[in-house]
């Protein structure tokens, strides 16, 4: 099964796998990526362009061959935005796409603490981007379609 798990940053989505996944399940996280290919004593969040540049590299071939053992082991994937062709592609994979969203105000918060500032930026274009709820929907942590 392949899960796509999507929503801002500092939203929990690692914290979501952490939760479902084994060790035998396939993880592909950029933040994760990215930490890997980083020396010694590099900040936890680093983001420097020339890390993140191979970091996206190693990602996309690691979904490519995910993606064809998705039938023998559970593949997770963080997917922060997904564009309406990624998600369209996910569905075709009959992937089943998970949606963690604590709230604005929690994933500001948890920006200011923890990460870059510049992911506040993210965060907001993450927010801008989303339908808006129905005035009867029910706040969730996370959610699957």
């Amino acid at each position: 099964m392949l899960y796509v798990v999507t929503g801002p940053p500092a939203s929990g989505k690692s914290t979501w796998i952490d939760a479902h996944a084994t060790a035998s399940d396939i993880v592909i996280d950029l933040d994760r990526i990215t930490r890997a290919l980083t020396g010694p004593g590099a900040p936890q969040w680093n983001q420097h362009p020339l890390h993140l540049r191979v970091a996206h590299r190693a990602r996309y071939a690691a979904m490519d061959e995910a993606f064809e053992l998705r039938d023998q082991v559970d593949v997770y994937l963080i997917h922060t935005m997904p564009s309406p062709k990624a998600i369209a592609k996910y569905k075709r994979l009959q992937a089943r796409i998970v949606v963690v969203d604590p709230g604005r105000e929690v994933v500001m918060q948890r920006i200011e603490a923890m990460r870059d500032p510049d992911m506040r930026r993210v965060a907001t274009r993450w927010y801008n981007g989303r339908p808006k709820a129905s005035p009867r929907a029910m706040p969730q942590t996370s959610r699957t379609w």
